[in-house]
Order: C-alpha cells, then structure tokens, then sequence
C-alpha cells in the first residue's frame, strides 16, 4: 500500500487545489477523474493510491455524478465536513456558471441562422459522444451472456413498452440481489482507518441536517408558490432524478427525455441535445445539463423569463449536487463495509448492465431526431404510439457530422472540445443546403 507522503492540506492550499479541478475538469467523468487523482495523489500526494481507488469505488455504487462525490470524498477525507463542502461546491462552480451564462445566450439567441447552424452541428457531435459512451460502458458491462440479456431487457422496456425508468433501475437491482446470492464475496486490500469512525448516531444527524438542506429550497417553494409551479415541479424532478440516476450522466438523459420532454413538454428533444453539447464544452461534470433543464424550464413557462430561468437553473442544480453531501457525510464512515458487501457488488454489476441498454435507448432517441428530418407515429398493441423515423427523410449532412464526431472519439480519441468546435464549424454548411 502506498500511503501519502505529504501532511494534509489547510482549507486554502485545499480550496485552490479544488478551483483548479473545477475549471480543468474537460473530458467527462473519466476526465476528472483523471484529473483528481493527478492532483490529489500525484502532484500534492495528499491521498494515498489505495484510499484514492476506495473512494472511487464506494462513489461508483452511489446515485448521481460520480465525480463529484469522489471531489466531495476527497476534501472530507483531508479536511473533514468542511473541506468535504469546499471540494464538492468548488468542482462544480466554475462548470455552472459557464453553462449558465452559455444556456442565456442560447435561449436568448439561439434561433439566429448563424447560431442555430452552430447547433445544428453540436447535435451531431451529440450522437458521437452517446456511441463513445456505448462503446465505453459496454467494455465494462457486458460480461457474460446474462449481462447482455440484462441490457436487452432495459432497452427494450424502455424504448418500446415505454416502462418508467425508476422501475427499470428498480427491477435491474432486483435481479442484481438475486444473482449476488450465489457469488463469493468481493476480494478488499487492507486501507488506512477512515478519517471518521462510523457510527449510526452520527450518519443518521448528518443525513438528517445534510437532507433538510437539500430539501429546504424545495419546500419553500411549495409553500410559497404551490405544487403545481414550474419551480416547485422542477424541484420534485430533480431531486427524484438525485435518486434514481446510477451510471453517470447518461442515464441521465432517459429520465430527462421521458419527464422534462415528454410528460412535462419544459423543452424539446432537440433543445436537449443542445444541452448536453454545452455541458460536453464546458468544465464540471456533465450532468450540468440538468442546470440547462431548469434554466429552459423557467424560460419557456407561461409567464416566464430570466429570472425564473434563473431560479428554476439553480434550483435543478442544488437538487442534482446538493444530494452527494448526504451520500458522502452519512455513508463515506460505512464505505468499506459496502466494498465487501456481495449484495451491494451484485447490485452494481446489473446496474451497469442495464445501463448499456439505457444508453442505446438514448442513442435510438436523439438518433432519430437528429438524423432524419422526420418521424412517424406507429401504434402499439397496447395502446400506446412509438415514434420511429421517416427513413425517406434522411439528414445526410448530419449523418457525417455523427460519423465523423463517432470516428475521431471512439478511434483517434480527439479532444472532445476540439471535437464539438470542429462539428459546429461543419454546421454551417446547413445553412447553404
């Protein structure tokens, strides 16, 4: 084991090492990942290699961004709570206040030829991004026939027979739990004593004063403005989607396609896709697309403008980020007992499996509305309609982009922002054919 050398950091030497996560954090989850373990284990040697992969490990099995509970694991490892606040807050700050700024001048602006064709290409690169996620989730995923059985099942369930996604992850867990019955129990290299002893007492107050600050914005809008308002409803969603979201940030999108687009009708798929292209080009994690969510959310409501874009934009991100310090500051003292869990491995394993089925489902989704200029509504047996595309319409110029984003991430492995510039350039081109 290799312990770190250096003593551990004041709360300023920890909060400029943080900001700087923060605003070089391009590339995803695995970008900053990366990142954090050249900073924290390398450079500063703050965090030894072996607490480095047990935190990551123990973030992997949690819900929501991955990243940044490992950011807010990190910070409360060296620094306690305090540091724990700071790492968290500081990796996701600069990101949102970039993708704010950015989702204004879309809202505002976007539908200008000239902007509109920018976007036109970032759809594609879009596709490119989803196949690399494929790619990348299938590599660790489907490990045998059952896994791939699994992630059929997911796809189908939800593409198809239109199944609500928290029964879909619901239903993977399930199955997980059963199979883990007949595993053996994962293999755990000795780790230094956590920085906090676990006790039940102090999980169950952390929780409690962590998830009344979570809730606390939420229920002042309900009792200010009602159930029924844009930011109340916004609130809900995000804070259910806190929950429920495991596989990173595009398993994400399914739920957002299903509720915000679909039963809600906050933005369209189109203008989605245009979220995740900012959020791909900006520092921070990428579930910051929840915060472009909001913003349009409030934006496009009867009655609305920017200073309900605003309020709805900050209240999607609090109710997106504010959830890990729960995870972190309740659960980080019992991590390891969940490394040597078999129920919670066999948990995660079918997760990460229908997480691949997941993710087609979104490919299948936004493929559709970005390839092919139209779609045709096809009645199911059970009384629902499934949307598949008019195979006469095909967006050619799209289709490249797609291919081309598709080839130079999965095969060369481009820079992503190099790779959405270069696809909105090609954008243009739409606006002369």
């Amino acid at each position: 084991m290799t312990e770190a050398a250096a003593p551990s950091p004041s709360l300023k030497e920890l909060a400029s090492a943080s900001f700087r996560v923060g605003c070089l954090g391009f590339g995803g989850p695995a970008g900053q990942i990366a990142l954090m373990h050249r900073v924290f284990v390398e450079e500063k040697r703050w965090i030894g290699e072996a607490e480095y992969l047990h935190a990551l490990n123990y973030c992997m099995l949690l819900p929501g961004p991955e990243a940044q509970q490992l950011a807010t694991y990190a910070g409360w490892r060296l620094r306690s709570v305090t540091g724990g606040v700071i790492a968290g807050l500081l990796f996701v700050l600069p990101g949102a206040l970039i993708v704010f700024a950015l989702t204004w001048l879309y809202a505002a602006w976007g539908t200008l030829p000239v902007v509109a064709a920018l976007f036109y290409g970032v759809k594609a690169a879009v596709i490119g991004f989803i196949l690399e996620a494929l790619v990348k989730v299938g590599r660790r995923a489907l490990k045998g026939p059952q896994d791939i059985a699994l992630a059929a099942a997911a796809f189908l369930g939800l593409f198809l027979f239109q199944m609500p996604f928290p029964l879909v992850i619901g239903l993977a867990a399930a199955i997980g739990l059963i199979r883990s019955l007949s595993q053996p129990r994962p293999a755990t290299a000795a780790l230094p004593i956590p920085a906090e002893k676990a006790s039940a007492a102090r999980a169950l107050k952390a929780a409690a004063s962590w998830g009344a600050l979570w809730f606390a914005p939420l229920i002042a809008a309900m009792v200010m403005l009602g159930p029924d308002h844009v930011l109340t409803k916004v609130g809900v969603f995000f804070s259910k989607l806190a929950v429920l979201t495991f596989g990173g940030a595009y398993t994400v999108l399914a739920y957002l396609q299903q509720q915000a687009v679909e039963a809600e009708g906050w933005l369209t798929a189109p203008q989605m896709i245009d979220g995740l292209g900012l959020a791909e080009t900006t520092p921070g994690p990428l579930v910051l697309v929840n915060q472009f969510v909001g913003f349009m959310a409030g934006w496009q409501t009867e009655g609305g403008g920017l200073w309900l874009a605003a309020a709805a934009a900050l209240m999607a991100s609090w109710c997106t980020f504010a959830p890990s310090f729960v995870w972190i500051f309740a659960g980080a003292p019992f991590s390891e007992g969940l490394r040597r869990s078999r129920a919670a491995a066999g948990i995660l394993q079918a997760i990460t499996a229908a997480v691949f089925g997941i993710i087609a489902k979104v490919a299948a989704v936004f493929g559709m509305a970005v390839l092919f200029r139209g779609a045709i509504n096809t009645p199911l047996p059970w009384g629902s309609h499934l949307s598949l595309p008019d195979l006469t319409q095909p967006d050619l110029l799209a289709m490249v982009i797609a291919a081309g984003a598709a080839i130079a991430l999965i095969r060369y492995k481009v820079n992503i922002v190099l790779v959405v510039l270069g696809c909105a350039l090609a954008g243009l081109l739409s606006l002369w054919m």
